[in-house]
Order: C-alpha cells, then sequence, then structure tokens
C-alpha cells in the first residue's frame, strides 16, 4: 500500500528563519516553496535523499498550523507516505476502520492528490497519504 515517505513536515513560525537554519546548520536547499491558500499553510520543500523535510508555516491566525504551534510549538507535523492510487487506498483504509480526516484526495502543493488520516487511528501521529501527478491517468 505505501510506496516512500514522500516527506517528514515540521511546523516552523518562521519560515525564512527556518530555511535560514537548515541552509546554514545542515547543507539543505528548497526545491520548491508555495503557498496552499485552501490549507493556510506556507510550504517549503528540501529535499533529503529520496525524500524531502517540509517546512510549514501558518498563512494567518486563523489556519490549523498556526493552532498546532501555539498548541505544540513548533516540531513534527505530520508524516506524508506516497501512494500509487490515493482513491483506492483511502477506501481500504476505511474498509479497516481507519478514522480518515479526508475521506476523498484533494489537490495539495505541487499538484499532488492529498488525504490526511486522523491521529486518533495511528497512534498519535498525522498522516498524510500523497499521490503523485504523474501516478493519475
Amino acid at each position: 500500500m505505501l510506496d516512500k515517505i514522500e516527506h517528514v513536515a515540521l511546523a516552523v513560525a518562521d519560515m525564512d528563519a527556518a530555511i535560514s537554519h537548515y541552509r546554514a546548520v545542515w547543507g539543505l536547499e528548497v526545491s520548491h516553496r508555495e503557498v496552499v491558500e485552501d490549507q493556510g499553510v506556507e510550504e517549503a520543500m528540501l529535499p533529503l535523499g529520496d525524500s524531502f523535510l517540509q517546512l510549514l508555516g501558518p498563512t494567518g491566525p486563523d489556519t490549523t498550523v498556526s493552532r498546532f504551534l501555539a498548541r505544540r510549538g513548533e516540531g513534527l507535523h505530520h508524516i506524508a507516505y506516497e501512494v500509487d492510487d490515493l482513491g483506492s487506498t483511502l477506501e481500504e483504509l476505511e474498509s479497516k476502520g481507519v478514522k480518515l480526516i479526508d475521506h476523498q484526495p484533494r489537490l495539495g502543493g505541487r499538484g499532488h492528490l492529498v488525504a490526511f488520516v486522523h491521529p486518533s487511528s495511528n497512534h498519535g501521529l498525522l498522516v498524510e497519504l500523497i499521490q503523485r501527478p504523474s501516478a493519475r491517468a
């Protein structure tokens, strides 16, 4: 079902400061940066091996990431797994009783289809499932 870890996402309060840190300390460079308005986030993708480190910043005070930062501070937000067919993966998870946040795929950053699995169904970890545009017919 899962193909690989697509990215590990970190919630950050200051996107530019976080990018500077990962560049100076770890030598990572941003390969993609965008605002995903309907999710209320700005994301920066830093390639790391065959996957990415994703920095997530809030676009406003009433966003999911903003509330996350207020409750928990900066740090691990979610892990994203790549799948070949997101729709059938969601159906299979639902049939197994997994609690989904998204019951249907939706458009996310970089043109990927995405859906989230509720942390209560995954030992407290928020999971994002991703299908690359090239995997869609």
